[in-house]
């Protein structure tokens, strides 16, 4: 992974920093959005387009888990950071799990939101997720995301915020790298890892998620120590998208409460 992700930037860039990763259809713009939680704190928000989606080059070589955190580290630092906001959602999260465990130095805090420990939990899990791929190879993007986005959000979701998940979901993902964003999952199990988290944790999901259902991020919130858990109501699998007022609320708060602390 030698070049720079694409990446968007908002706010001032001597602000402290919510570096941002997106789910495993999606891409930077999952997270406009929560731009008013940087206008809110006077934050520097910036995500990126993982390598291999939308806008990034794709990888060399399949990374792994490893690689994508590395990627992100890399990123990070390249911006001058050496601290940092992390907020993941799903397979975001699951890449942020592994950089907070890779560097913890890096870390100030950690927002993971409708995630999991990973799809490698089971044999059946991990065949699932290795196996989702060939669905984008046989219908192609177009279709893939226009039969997935439904599972993504809330029953009483908005026809807006479904237009939105269609349309980046259909525009960002490719072969391989999705493949090898779904053999990352497969790969992953952070159950044992989870007690190691330095940093302080938000967990949080939507009450509807029913691709990372509640129980997982219970499983998240339950092995990271001190952390906190809290549900967006009448949000699915994109609770940041679906309901960002709510969310942006919750990680508001998470934020001023660990800066209140960490800083004088």
């Amino acid at each position: 992974m030698q070049e720079i992700p694409f990446y968007w930037s908002h706010g001032d860039e001597s602000s402290n920093l919510i570096f941002c990763m997106h789910g495993i259809g999606s891409c930077a713009d999952a997270f406009l959005p929560q731009r008013e939680v940087a206008d809110q704190l006077k934050y520097r928000l910036v995500a990126w387009d993982a390598p291999g989606y939308r806008y990034s080059a794709d990888p060399t070589t399949e990374p792994g888990i490893d690689g994508w955190a590395d990627a992100a580290a890399d990123l990070i630092r390249s911006l001058g950071y050496e601290r940092s906001i992390v907020l993941g959602v799903s397979w975001g999260g699951v890449i942020a799990t592994r950089l907070a465990l890779r560097n913890p130095d890096l870390v100030e805090g950690l927002i993971l939101a409708d995630s999991s420990v990973g799809s490698g939990t089971s044999s059946k899990n991990a065949e699932a997720m290795r196996g989702r791929a060939s669905a984008l190879r046989d219908l192609g993007a177009a279709e893939f995301a226009k039969q997935r986005t439904p599972l993504l959000v809330g029953e009483k979701a908005a026809s807006e915020v479904l237009d939105n998940v269609q349309r980046l979901f259909a525009d960002s993902i490719r072969m391989p790298p999705y493949q090898w964003a779904c053999n990352s999952m497969a790969d992953t199990d952070h159950r044992d890892s989870l007690p190691s988290i330095e940093a302080p944790t938000l967990v949080i999901c939507g009450e509807e998620d029913r691709v990372t259902p509640p129980k997982l991020s219970a499983q998240l919130a339950e092995g990271i120590p001190d952390s906190r858990l809290v549900h967006v109501k009448d949000a699915g699998h994109l609770a940041n998208q679906e309901k960002s007022e709510n969310f942006n609320t919750e990680i508001s708060k998470f934020i001023q409460s660990i800066s209140q602390v960490s800083r004088p």
